[in-house]
């Protein structure tokens, strides 16, 4: 197993995602002997879990459940937060905006719980590189576990610094610079030097439009270009199945009036499937600042 690469069976060791219902995924560390406790029942490991197929159904003495293969977008919604994190809707339009690519070297900070930095890697595999910054210690740490323990940490260098006053601690190697940290505009300088030199991609997440703006100040101060920022709002529509009543345009012009019979009443009615928006939608994540380094 590993988020980088796809495994058929489930094995001692493996972290796999176990699918309750839409709204009740986890995370469980497959081990030889070992029990989960679940609302539909005991689940354990060495008969329910090892040898089976990822994707298979298992029953429990109160129900039944998926259990999948981990990828990045399953971990953003199963993950164990240590902090707020990035959900699909952004990650995507991050990456592609970053022009990631199998071999890109990235850099990013502040780490947190490691949404993105998942999404990242299995972006940059086999042969790019991760170099991603936290600040705080322990999350440091659990973060750099949580790589070894996915099988990912050969693609992954954790450092414990702050990135505002160290940097990321490369210098000339990065072609995109991810950060999410409450001051950005500070590290934008350790960003440009962490860059190649031949250009690359800068992306700042910010909740906070005044953060946005003291960035793009930062951002054209130290000479880069195409700064744009963008919102990006996920809208939900709820299906739903509604019955209307077809419109009663009266008698027919052409017909007499001795030949029309006493008219009944008509209830004629069209069931369809259609959509409504929800009334209450929290919308704002964060602001994406783009940039680009000019090449030099």
């Amino acid at each position: 197993m590993s988020f980088v690469e796809y495994s058929d069976f489930i094995q001692d060791g493996d972290v796999a995602i176990l699918y309750l219902s839409h709204n009740n995924v986890m995370p469980v560390k497959v081990q030889q002997g070992a029990q989960t406790q679940t609302r539909y029942g005991v689940i354990r490991h060495s008969t329910d879990l090892i040898g089976q197929r990822y994707g298979s159904k298992v029953t429990c003495s109160k129900g039944w459940f998926h259990v999948l293969h981990p990828t990045p977008e399953l971990w953003t919604v199963a993950l164990p937060h240590r902090t707020q994190i990035l959900y699909t809707t952004d990650i995507a339009f991050i990456t592609m905006m970053l022009e990631l690519k199998p071999g890109s070297i990235v850099c990013e900070s502040g780490t947190g719980s490691g949404s993105l930095s998942h999404a990242i890697l299995r972006t940059i595999a086999p042969t790019g590189h991760l170099h991603t910054v936290e600040f705080h210690q322990q999350r440091a740490e659990k973060v750099a576990e949580e790589f070894k323990e996915h099988r990912v940490d050969h693609l992954v260098t954790v450092r414990n610094q702050d990135v505002c006053k160290d940097g990321f601690g490369v210098t000339g190697v990065a072609d995109a610079v991810f950060l999410d940290i409450p001051s950005p505009w500070d590290a934008v300088g350790h960003a440009k030097v962490a860059m190649k030199k031949h250009g690359g991609r800068l992306c700042s997440f910010s909740p906070c439009i005044e953060q946005v703006q003291k960035t793009c100040e930062a951002l054209q101060d130290q000479g880069f270009e195409d700064i744009s920022t963008t919102e990006v709002l996920l809208r939900e529509h709820d299906v739903r199945t509604v019955s209307l009543p077809l419109p009663d345009f009266g008698p027919d012009p052409e017909t007499t009036e001795e030949a029309t019979p006493a008219a009944a009443p008509n209830h004629a009615s069209i069931t369809l499937k259609t959509t409504t928006l929800p009334r209450e939608m929290p919308g704002h994540t964060g602001y994406l600042t783009f940039a680009t380094k000019p090449r030099t």
